[in-house]
């Protein structure tokens, strides 16, 4: 506040985060309580939006810049992310309603009231959905300036016990691998030339050679579009030279889950074969002409009019396709575990292929031992990828 007892301007720039206006009607056995603490909202609002009895201390008296505090420090997990969490806490607060839990207790929860949800859960749900509910309420309570009254060792413990209760309906089967044989065989069964196979080639590529998550290259409905959010084509840079004069391509990804303000980098290089991104993405520039400001992959879905390219319309495009060649479990993050495997194939350093993936840690080598593809390689008599184990393989604990 200055002198004259105004505010300073440079401190009160109007923040431009819309909440979502469009809601959609809770689905049947997850409608909570009516209660004023529990706004009707989507679910990427309601760690926000939802508060507990007591908010943050007695000293935060002015609504105004509370409310602010919350909407800066909410934009600090990516969308989907707090959609997310925003699905657990809607089924903890059920859970709570339904057991009578007086809301007093929801918030600060303590250590017997997470327990007791976790193994409300046990039998209907996965451990990892489990976790992720544990996970939105301890969030909620961070995000509202509520101590967090649990004991890692027995959260860690009531959870890992729920696996022996799951259903077998909860588990989702592995994800099979995208390969580069299986690239060239979808290739041959598309019309490159045609705007949407055009474009899911493209996209597909890329994805794979950068190691992206689909939902990155990807939008989830029509009208999401944001550019400060989704990439578009002024966020690619092609033939970028290193003082070896060795080319690559960056695309820059406004938005990420472990970097939802300013976003991360991702890399490929030209391939020498169909599978090459660089062709592919050069063709969709071609066939379906986008702007500059457009997102990376959209195509043209009537004369006049561009379509973005959204995640269902890829996945279902390639599950077409992958009918007709029996590869039936293909799903999105396959791209992602497949890129990776074929990394490693080649050679390229373990600590290199985490960096390019954007791993934080090392919780990815699972998929070294769900695919036999890769360890086949290492338990034969003689090694075929022996002078490269030591490289390619993780690092000693």
């Amino acid at each position: 506040m200055n002198a004259n007892g105004t505010t300073n301007s440079c401190f009160s720039t109007p923040l431009s985060i819309k909440l979502t206006t469009k809601l959609q009607p809770y689905k049947a056995g997850l409608v909570p309580k009516n209660s004023p603490l529990r706004p009707h909202c989507s679910a990427r609002d309601r760690l926000k939006c939802w508060v507990p009895v007591q908010t943050r201390s007695s000293r935060d008296t002015n609504r105004r810049i509370l409310k602010r505090v919350l909407m800066v420090i909410n934009q600090s997990w990516a969308q989907g992310t707090r959609e997310c969490y925003g699905a657990g806490l809607l089924v903890y607060h059920i859970f709570c309603d339904g057991h009578a839990i007086p809301k007093e207790q929801h918030c600060p929860a303590d250590m017997l009231t997470i327990l007791n949800f976790i193994s409300g859960c046990a039998g209907s749900y996965s451990r990892k959905t489990i976790a992720n509910y544990v996970y939105a309420v301890h969030t909620w309570h961070m995000l509202h300036g509520q101590q967090w009254q649990v004991q890692p060792d027995q959260l860690k413990g009531a959870l890992d016990s729920t696996i022996n209760f799951a259903l077998p309906t909860s588990k989702k089967l592995k994800h099979e691998p995208f390969t580069m044989k299986l690239i060239l065989e979808i290739h041959t069964l598309l019309r490159l030339s045609s705007p949407l196979d055009a474009a899911m080639f493209a996209c597909l590529t890329c994805t794979f050679y950068s190691l992206c998550r689909i939902g990155e290259l990807t939008v989830t409905a029509m009208n999401t579009f944001q550019t400060m959010i989704h990439v578009t084509c002024l966020n690619v840079q092609m033939d970028a030279e290193d003082c070896n004069g060795l080319r690559i391509t960056k695309i820059h990804l406004p938005c990420t889950k472990t970097a939802p303000i300013t976003g991360e980098d991702v890399y490929w290089a030209q391939q020498d074969n169909q599978t090459d991104p660089k062709a592919a993405l050069l063709n969709h520039f071609t066939v379906n002409n986008p702007s500059s400001t457009d997102h990376l992959f959209a195509w043209v879905h009537s004369r006049y009019s561009l379509r973005l390219l959204s995640r269902m319309v890829f996945l279902k495009r390639i599950g077409e396709v992958a009918k007709r060649i029996r590869a039936d479990n293909l799903k999105g993050h396959g791209l992602r575990i497949g890129g990776m495997l074929e990394y490693l194939l080649r050679g390229v350093p373990f600590n290199v292929v985490k960096l390019m993936g954007r791993w934080s840690s090392d919780t990815f080598t699972i998929y070294l031992c769900q695919h036999t593809m890769i360890m086949a390689l290492y338990l034969q008599e003689s090694p075929i990828l022996e002078p490269f184990t030591q490289y390619t393989m993780p690092p000693p604990c």
